[in-house]
């Protein structure tokens, strides 16, 4: 039957039909999947740091991003994205479905919304697996259709071990969808994607996830010229590419979107792994976030968890393959080069490089070698003898490795492509057929397709072939990104979506077959679009096929330049053709960091740099820290100079450091290729990260100048032109340097490191034990040589290691088990040697023959060596002596000669007398001369010891008393205490031991307590000073911060703190004697921390205790090197080892020293009185001192004016040389407030007499004081007495006040000889002083302050002076220690028993065998209190100056009625209730600058904050460059003086030249511009007993590094001096603490924190930095603060961090009497956050005579974003304000100055910027 035909209209009718069912179609697919017609965005409120991009590509507009639904909002600044995603886009949660407790899947529906790129994908399938308990997977896939995934080796072999239910750690967030993966134990959230949306389309790809924190490392492979990555902003394009290394950001060879983030400093981690070998970006951001973009695959994640760094690398490795153990050879120092031009000139590289020795495995050849850069040829004209090559390097030890490239030569004679012509071995165009052709070194070439077997089994044939012909030990291959000389092939590539995606990443060129292939060219694994980066990895694994061919069971190495993770379990890598430069020798380090991440430890960077000439002082530097690459190359390019070391000369630097280096790199390669077996093993780092060790130290987290071998050696190059000195940060750890073995002098800090031409930092960690071998010039010679070890002890004199050890050539040993394998470990002096696995023996017979141990500060009595063999011990042999050398100085103990064999187990132990027994030895023969009769005949242990200031002779453990009858009590606690009998006869007869004492403990307060020790039988003297203790006693144990106990056999009193468990004084060490007039007792200390103690010049802030003892006896004394000097001060400041602090005052005014032992420990001895303790638990070093002086008496408030610059000398000749310095500071307009006058004013040296010469000085006060000038006169406390008219003598003998002796002796007065002048003489100056002293000074009588009758005459004669002679406004005393220049009295006989002038023990004093009384007092002098009880001068001698004190500042305040000054030169406790004090007669010298600085920081510890120096010195000539660095410093002294002594030169800041008068005006202008915040501390020390020169560690005592720093200083919180304190110098390194610091010069952020500086100081400068976080208020600087008092109040707003400062000022009338105690004064508070300072008052008293308006305010770290207005609210009223805004220095300067609005009134100050 036929076929039925159609009618034309039936034939219209299906045509019609069709195309309206085409169209209904058509709108049914619209309708369900196209966008509706108005798409409104949900445009989220984030921070700018949140926003994810919807534009990555360029040409973003508001329209363009409107059109993708996307929101659009446009910055003034280009980082942060203007168009970002709305969170109405992204995918929907359909299903889930709970596969079991560890595995989930889930269906996603894409949200109905506009297309970035097109071709979104619909349904999306969420597969998501806990594999392990430190491991997620989750994947992401279209379950429609089969997408690529990346076919990876060793992943798709794992097997899930899931031990986690998958819900503790993963969440799934239904709308919009998000993953949320939290940590399990804390659920913590670490990767978030809920912060943007998903995007799926066929050729785009996203995610982003929020992150915990800033701290990520990895992804590459690019240069990242730091390790921790820059958060804001950086997008890093990934995709394999032959590109340079020059930093520039782009993409290079391998491909690696893998990162880890440290989470905080508990060192939790995690890494998050994308398993995708597309294009892509990988965008931070400062969220802190990651955004993934990827064009193609699936998003196939792993998040790896870890409790630290190391652990979540050993995670990854185990996911993607652990590395290789490379060939033990492989570790040697290898040379190469492209283009040698012939073998000849290899030859002679080899040859001249072994000449000089120089250490040396591997040589190369390049493409140089090949006919034509032909692979699997070499040129047999130029290499003919090349087959015989292998032979020749092997003859010494060396080996060979030879290059192969990928891309084949398409010449038809060339039978390598012929053969994978014949078996279709090359990669295609896209017809899947025809080879596709491009071009590279040897011209037009074809590509080997290593995804497929037919190009894997060729490479392996043709390699096998050619290793025949041409024999060699490993294989380089290279150019396999794949590189390709064309954009793409031959005939260019087509136009379609793989060759030109919708969005291509930020990859360099932008083009996707820029140097390489078509991206449609087709693979084995699929389109080279997909599998591009995966061509380096595909032939990673064809060769390592090839290579096992070749070898079999013997080892080789392959080194590849192309990557992909996993590569490491075959094949190591070098950081690409880097070029010589110092850029890409510092960008080496991160570089090779990173590659410990992705699992390739085989790394390192061509040594000297490939491109371009090497200068030679490069070369050396880079062959320094190239001999701690693990690879370890020197590779250049043609056409550059040669740079192996000996091209440089055999007696060159650069080869004589390369030997040395190499040599170290040689003798640590045991410890070097242990640490490739635990990588291969375990997954652990070679190259380490210092981050990864230490990572709850923050400032390591971005060092990536220095890096690790492993945990335990510390590489620290020279990377920068030019410089020998390096700072390097020295994590908190014991750490040796390598080169002398001694200890490193620091720890968790930065260290400016000396590293002359020739060196580097090479630092061992203590802890460590390191394998060693002897050197040798190759590994075949090293490795027969005797192996050793090096230990180094840490601070419990511990260490660890171990040691793998194979015949380092065969292949398979650890899955075989023929190796040895070694523990080692060091506990209390012991060293066990244990092999845990032996299955390996070494044909070389090889011993252990020498350790070295570090640290070993104990002396050594005997070692022992014992042989453990199956669990038996053989016995111990005794080590010879010559066998054992001890460097006791630098604590390093050698053994040698051991002959250990190697694979046996072995125990060596060294018995010692330990250094902290030696240290707990108190000298029972403190005062010298000891012998072992002496010494025995004291009841001590006679021992003695050769090294360093260990006593003895010592007291034996249980010398000392007992307690008994101990009675507690809710206040404290009491006993007795009896003498241990066989003890009794005290160690000085003259001195008699008192058997009873008793002890009283009273617990003051809940920070306070002290302890009593006393004769209960006796009255003995008590110190008269009286204490402000608590109105009642803390009886509520738990609000106590101390534990009290007292511990038995010896007695002793043990404080504990509670809260830490540290005990910070524990006295039951033996020697506790106490006797008449012999007082000792020590204690155990918290730690070496300890400051205070005084009045002695120290020479450091903090103590050495390595037995230094310190005198304390009032003498008129200038400073020195342990003299002790004017006051007394039994009180000192520990610090504990977990940064808390207390305080100890010995409240005993008798002749004292101090000893300190390293124990660390004290001794206290005394020559009198009782033993009366107060202890101030802080715990901070500031609440110390204002617990401290809560006891004592706060510091006095000085005068205002007291605050300015003054002058003085000694040595005017008249009233007219002071007035030409007053004119002459007015004409030069510098700053200055005070005139004095010295003795030279008196007639005579007569107190209250005034000159002749001086006639004028009355007037010329007058005429200051109305110019707003103060005047301070001098004053004396000896009086003459060889006047025939001398009313102060008269009145004084009326009312007996001057000291006699005691009356049963005689009536007499004690005369002593000072400055006054015998009446009618003239003195000859030419005469020797003790000749002057006898024939011209008058007899001088010493008043008794201490006596009512005293301090009335004192007052008149003050006041008589004030009416009828001269005004003044402060009195400066001088010399009331008290000085004599006779010793003891005229004539020199001291009256009464011998033994007060020269006590049975003599404290450390200056010339203590001239006695107590040398230039002073009798000690038997008689002075008598207000209460009428006599004293001896022996016991209140201290306290003279002290008695002195108060009646003078009565007398002041009573006579002026103001507050004045008071300055006094002795001092006791409590003496800064009324007078400041200056440092005393100094040197000018340069040391006395940074002295000063130890000086005024203990006279704060003191509780006497007005304090200073004599600015350039009192005695000897000042010289011009330190006299003006002297004035920059005395500049910010609270008491700043210029004073210096008779017949020196002027040195004040007018009689030097313009320079110093201009630099003297310009830091007294700061001074005077900062004088009311000085003021304030000034308050704040008076009513809170703060500091006001205050040590850095007082703010900052958590950071271990400001306990040792003294050469800088704070005032208060807020204000870091960091002065030139050194001749010469235009520069200063300054420590700056972690915090936000401006420069006041500048007001600019220098943006350094936690570390040491290097700060500009040119001679006119003086650096100063202004703390963030703080106010500080300020004026207009003037002549003198009379002027610019009325000046309106500034402030410096400097804010922190987080954009917040607060502040306070204080403010009265300057001088008014008590204004504080009155209420007469304001006191407000400033704060500043959210772009705002308000103010709150919180007193004011104050006249309104004395009230200030406020003035201009200065805010530091404004921003860089425009301010456009500031405007005052005061009380509801606005007022603008005009402004200006410097956005290069982020300065705002806000004036005020016209509102006129006083600073006692509330307001709040605003400023708005335009954003």
């Amino acid at each position: 039957m036929g076929k039925r035909r159609f009618s034309g209209l039936e034939v219209s009718l299906m045509v019609l039909f069709t195309l309206m069912s085409v169209a209904a179609i058509t709108v049914i697919v619209l309708y369900f999947t196209e966008v509706p017609e108005v798409f409104v965005p949900q445009c989220p409120n984030i921070t700018l740091g949140e926003r994810v991009d919807c534009f990555p590509e360029a040409g973003a507009s508001k329209q363009l991003c409107e059109q993708r639904g996307c929101c659009w909002s446009p910055l003034d600044e280009r980082n942060a994205p203007w168009c970002f995603f709305s969170t109405n886009h992204g995918y929907t949660l359909e299903t889930v479905e709970q596969l079991n407790d560890y595995e989930t899947k889930a269906t996603l529906k894409r949200i109905n919304s506009p297309s970035l790129f097109g071709d979104d994908i619909q349904e999306l399938l969420l597969h998501a697996e806990m594999q392990t308990h430190n491991r997620l997977h989750f994947k992401i896939s279209d379950p429609n259709t089969k997408r690529f995934e990346v076919p990876h080796e060793h992943v798709k072999g794992l097997k899930s071990e899931a031990s986690s239910p998958i819900l503790n750690t993963l969440e799934i967030k239904k709308q919009p969808f998000g993953l949320v993966v939290r940590r399990n134990d804390s659920q913590k959230v670490l990767f978030d994607t809920t912060m943007g949306p998903l995007v799926f389309a066929n050729q785009y790809l996203q995610l982003s996830a929020r992150l915990p924190s800033h701290n990520i490392y990895g992804l590459g492979e690019h240069v990242h010229k730091q390790y921790r990555h820059d958060m804001n902003w950086k997008t890093w394009p990934i995709f394999a590419r032959d590109a340079f290394p020059n930093g520039g950001g782009h993409n290079l060879y391998g491909h690696y979107p893998f990162f880890l983030c440290l989470e905080d400093d508990s060192g939790k981690s995690f890494g998050v792994f994308l398993m995708n070998s597309n294009a892509m970006d990988v965008v931070l951001q400062p969220a802190p976030a990651v955004t993934f973009r990827t064009i193609g695959g699936v998003l196939d994640f792993y998040i790896l968890f870890g409790n630290t760094p190391e652990q979540v690398v050993q995670e990854f490795l185990t996911l993607i393959g652990r590395p290789a153990i490379p060939p033990y050879w492989s570790l040697g120092f290898q040379l190469s080069r492209w283009n040698y031009g012939n073998l000849s000139v290899v030859k002679e590289t080899v040859e001249r490089n072994r000449a000089v020795n120089l250490p040396y495995d591997v040589q190369y050849t390049d493409i140089d070698y090949m006919e034509e850069k032909k692979d699997f040829t070499y040129d047999k004209e130029e290499f003919s003898e090349l087959p015989q090559f292998a032979d020749y390097l092997h003859e010494r030890g060396q080996k060979y490795i030879l290059i192969l490239d990928p891309a084949i030569a398409t010449n038809q004679s060339y039978g390598p492509y012929l053969n994978g012509t014949k078996r279709d071995a090359w990669v295609t165009v896209s017809d899947g057929v025809t080879p596709l052709i491009g071009e590279v070194w040897p011209g037009q070439t074809v590509f080997p397709d290593y995804t497929s077997q037919n190009g894997k089994d060729w490479w392996a044939d043709e390699y096998e072939s050619f290793y025949k012909e041409i024999k060699h030990d490993a294989l380089w291959i290279d150019m396999n990104e794949i590189s390709n000389f064309l954009r793409g092939s031959k005939t260019g590539c087509a136009d379609n979506p793989l060759n030109y995606p919708p969005y291509t990443p930020k990859i360099l060129d932008e083009v996707m077959y820029s140097k390489t292939l078509c991206m449609d060219a087709k693979q084995g694994w699929g389109y080279h679009y997909d599998v591009h980066s995966l061509y380096g990895y595909s032939m990673v694994l064809a060769t390592d096929e090839a290579l096992r061919r070749v070898f079999g069971t013997k080892r080789t190495l392959m080194l590849t330049r192309s990557s992909f993770p996993g590569v490491g379990k075959y094949s190591g890598h070098w950081l690409g053709d880097n070029a010589a430069n110092w850029n890409d020798i510092k960008w080496a380090i991160p570089g090779m960091l990173e590659f410990g991440l992705f699992g390739i430890p085989y790394i390192g960077a061509d040594i000297c740099g490939f491109f371009d000439d090497s200068s030679e002082e490069l070369c050396r530097r880079w062959m320094q820290v190239g001999a701690f690459y693990p690879f370890s190359r020197n590779h250049n390019a043609e056409g550059f100079t040669p740079q192996d070391p000996a091209y440089y000369g055999a007696d060159s630097l650069l080869v004589a450091s390369s030997k040395h280096y190499l040599n170290i790199r040689y003798t640590l390669l045991p410890y070097l290729y242990t640490l490739f077996y635990k990588a291969n093993t375990v997954g652990e780092t070679v190259v380490r990260p210092v981050m990864h060790e230490f990572y709850s130290d923050n400032k390591t987290w971005t060092v990536d100048r220095q890096f690790l071998w492993g945990k335990h050696l510390l590489i620290t190059p020279v990377l920068d032109q030019g410089v020998d000195k390096v700072s390097a940060y020295i994590p908190d750890a014991v750490w040796y340097d390598y080169e002398t073995m001694e200890r490193f002098p620091v720890r968790g800090q930065l260290y400016e490191m000396n590293l002359p031409a020739d060196k580097l930092g090479l630092h061992i960690r203590g802890g460590a034990i390191l394998p060693t071998q002897k050197p040798n010039v190759t590994t075949t010679y090293s490795r027969v040589n005797p192996m050793g070890l090096i230990i180094a002890l840490d601070d419990y004199g511990m260490a660890a290691g171990e040691l793998f050890w194979d015949d380092g050539d065969s292949t398979d040993t650890v899955q075989k088990g023929t190796f040895i394998h070694y523990t080692f470990s060091v506990v209390s002096g012991k060293l066990t040697m244990q092999v845990t696995h032996a299955g390996y023996k070494d044909p070389n017979n090889l011993m252990f023959d020498s350790i070295t141990i570090l640290g070993v500060s104990d002396v050594i009595v005997s070692v022992s060596v014992t042989h453990v063999s199956n669990g038996t011990n053989s016995g111990a042999t005794i080590l010879p002596r010559a066998n054992v050398q001890h460097n006791e100085s630098k604590q390093v103990l050698i053994l040698q000669g051991l002959s250990l064999t190697l694979g046996e187990s072995y125990v060596v132990q060294w018995e010692v007398q330990t250094m902290e027994t030696l240290y707990q030895r108190i000298d029972c023969y403190p005062e010298g001369r000891e012998n072992e009769a002496a010494c025995k005949a004291r009841g001590c242990l006679w021992q003695p010891y050769q090294t360093g200031e260990t006593p003895q002779c010592f007291y034996p453990e249980d010398y000392g008393y007992t307690y008994s009858n101990i009675k507690p009590t809710p206040s404290g606690l009491s006993a007795d205490l009896t003498q241990t009998a066989k003890y009794r006869n005290s160690p000085y007869p003259d001195s008699p031991s008192i058997a009873k004492l008793r002890v009283e403990i009273f617990y003051l307060s809940g920070d306070m307590l002290r302890f009593k020790i006393w004769d209960p039988d006796t009255d003995r003297y008590e110190v008269p000073v009286p204490m402000t203790v608590p109105d009642a006693p803390e009886t509520n144990e738990d609000k106590r911060l101390y534990k009290v106990s007292i511990v038995n056999k010896p007695f002793g009193i043990k404080v504990t703190r509670k809260s830490t468990g540290t005990t910070i004084w524990d006295s039951s060490l033996p020697g506790f004697t106490f006797s008449d007039m012999f007082i000792q007792v020590s204690t155990r200390l918290s730690s070496e921390y300890v400051y205070g103690f005084g009045e002695t010049e120290h020479p450091t802030y903090k103590h050495d205790l390595n037995y230094h003892t310190w005198g304390m006896f009032a003498k008129d004394q200038p400073p020195g090197y342990k003299l002790n000097c004017y006051g007394v001060h039994p009180f000192y400041m520990g610090l504990e080892d977990t940064s808390d602090a207390h305080g100890v005052l010995l409240l005993n005014s008798n002749a004292m020293d101090v000893t300190f032992q390293p124990a660390p420990s004290l001794t206290y001895r005394t020559v009198g009185g009782i033993l009366d303790f107060y202890m101030f638990l802080g715990p901070t070093p500031e609440t110390v001192v204002q617990t401290y002086t809560s006891l004592i008496g706060r510091p006095v408030l000085p005068a205002y004016w007291s605050l300015g610059f003054q002058l003085c000398r000694y040595g005017y000749a008249n009233d007219t040389e002071i007035n030409d310095l007053y004119t002459g500071m007015r004409e030069a307009g510098i700053p200055y407030d005070v005139q004095y006058a010295d003795i030279d004013y008196m007639e005579r040296q007569l107190d209250f007499v005034l000159d002749p010469e001086f006639k004028g000085l009355p007037a010329l006060v007058d005429r200051m004081r109305e110019e707003g000038m103060r005047f301070i006169f001098i004053l004396d406390p000896a009086i003459s007495g060889n006047e025939t008219d001398y009313p102060a003598f008269e009145r004084g003998m009326e009312a007996d006040v001057f000291i006699k002796w005691p009356k049963h002796i005689s009536d007499e007065i004690v005369w002593g000889k000072v400055w006054p002048d015998y009446p009618n003489v003239i003195v000859n100056e030419s005469l020797d002083w003790d000749t002057q002293v006898q024939k011209y000074r008058a007899y001088t009588a010493f008043p008794d302050f201490f006596r009512n009758a005293t301090a009335l005459w004192w007052k008149r004669e003050i006041q008589d002076f004030y009416e009828n002679t001269t005004k003044f406004d402060g009195i400066w005393i001088d010399m009331n220690e008290p000085a004599s220049f006779v010793h003891g009295t005229v004539g020199g006989n001291c009256l009464g028993n011998p033994l007060l002038e020269n006590p049975p023990y003599m404290p450390a004093l200056d010339n203590k065998h001239l006695g107590l009384n040398h230039k002073t007092l009798c000690m038997n002098s008689e002075q008598i209190l207000s209460n009428g009880m006599k004293m001896r001068h022996y016991d209140v001698h201290n306290l003279y100056g002290w008695s002195h004190i108060k009646p003078t500042y009565d007398a002041l305040l009573e006579v002026t009625g103001k507050r004045g000054i008071v300055v006094t030169r002795s001092t006791y406790p409590s003496s800064g209730k009324w007078a400041g004090h200056w440092l005393g007669d100094n040197n000018s010298s340069w040391d006395q600058l940074y002295k000063s600085i130890i000086g005024m920081m203990e006279f704060s510890l003191f509780g006497i904050s007005y304090t200073g120096a004599d600015i350039c010195g009192f005695f000897n000539e000042a010289e011009y460059e330190m006299c003006l660095r002297w004035m920059q410093l005395g500049a910010f002294y609270p008491y700043s003086r210029n004073h210096n002594g008779k017949g020196t030169r002027r040195q004040d800041p007018v009689s030097w030249n313009a320079t110093f008068t201009d630099a003297s005006r310009d830091v007294l202008n700061i001074r005077y511009t900062l004088l009311p915040y000085l003021y304030t501390l000034m308050y704040e020390a008076h009513t809170k007993g703060s500091t006001v020169v205050r040590p850095m560690l007082h703010e900052f005592v958590t950071d271990r590094n400001t306990w040792n720093i003294y050469r800088q200083f704070l005032w208060g919180p807020a204000l870091l001096i960091t002065p030139a304190l050194d001749p010469g110098v235009t520069s200063v390194n300054g420590y700056f603490p972690d915090a936000r610091w401006y420069n006041f010069h500048t007001a600019e952020d220098i943006g350094v924190r936690g570390q040491n500086h290097s700060l500009d100081t040119p001679l006119t400068q003086i650096n100063l930095h202004i703390r963030g976080g703080y106010i500080l208020p300020w004026q207009k600087p003037e002549n003198n603060t009379a002027e610019s008092r009325g000046n309106p109040l500034g402030l410096i707003v400097a804010l922190n961090d987080s954009g917040m400062a607060e502040g306070s000022f204080f403010w009265d009338d300057g001088e008014g009497i008590d204004t504080v105690g009155k209420g007469k004064y304001l006191l407000t508070s400033f704060k500043a956050e959210s772009n705002k300072l308000s103010t709150q008052v919180t007193h004011n008293g104050l006249d309104s005579a004395d009230m200030l308006n406020l003035g201009v305010v200065r805010v530091w770290g404004a921003g860089s974003v425009a301010v456009t207005k500031a405007f005052l609210d005061v009380n509801g009223v606005q007022y603008d304000l005009t402004m200006q805004h410097n956005n290069k220095t982020q300065e705002l300067v806000i004036d005020a100055t016209p509102i006129k609005v006083p600073v006692a009134q509330n307001f709040t100050l605003t400023w708005t910027t335009g954003v």
